[in-house]
């Protein structure tokens, strides 16, 4: 996965326009996913969910996703969990201070929000995570127009 995420950083722009076209179908399909009953529909999109966007992201699926702002590079794979970091603990090589072995996340994700159209959105204070929220669907959030759930701008 870690190959794959390290993909998707240095791809951020094609996932960003993929993931725009993905909003406006989640958006289209409101409202049958309403007439189906998004209690009903939450286990298996966030299993559908989980599953994808931690092959591609090693998304962490904290229920807040903001990968659209961290140039595709999901923050929850900080050891120290830092939603608006770096932490000031980064190796000179790039290494994560806590797993050295590790490329530190954020600056995979300034690297990958340079490449994107809406690059400007790493600059916007994410809020903490809600931890009530750990494994829910960020996608049926934006199907109901629940913008703000996970802080500026959620992946959709």
């Amino acid at each position: 996965m870690y190959r794959l995420r390290r993909f998707a950083v240095r791809h951020a722009h094609a996932f960003e326009r993929l993931y725009a076209g993905f909003e406006v179908v989640l958006k289209w399909s409101a409202p049958l996913l309403e007439r189906i009953g998004y209690q009903r529909l939450e286990a298996p999109v966030a299993w559908l969910e989980k599953h994808i966007k931690g092959l591609l992201f090693d998304c962490q699926m904290c229920g807040h996703c903001v990968l659209s702002s961290t140039g595709m590079s999901c923050p929850m794979n900080c050891p120290k969990r830092l939603r608006n970091g770096p932490c000031g603990g980064v190796r000179d090589d790039g290494g994560c201070e806590v797993k050295p072995e590790m490329r530190c996340v954020w600056l995979d994700a300034w690297e990958g929000s340079e490449r994107m159209k809406h690059g400007d959105r790493i600059e916007v204070v994410q809020l903490p995570v809600d931890d009530s929220m750990e494994g829910s669907s960020s996608w049926l959030r934006v199907a109901r127009g629940e913008h703000g759930a996970g802080g500026a701008h959620e992946v959709r």
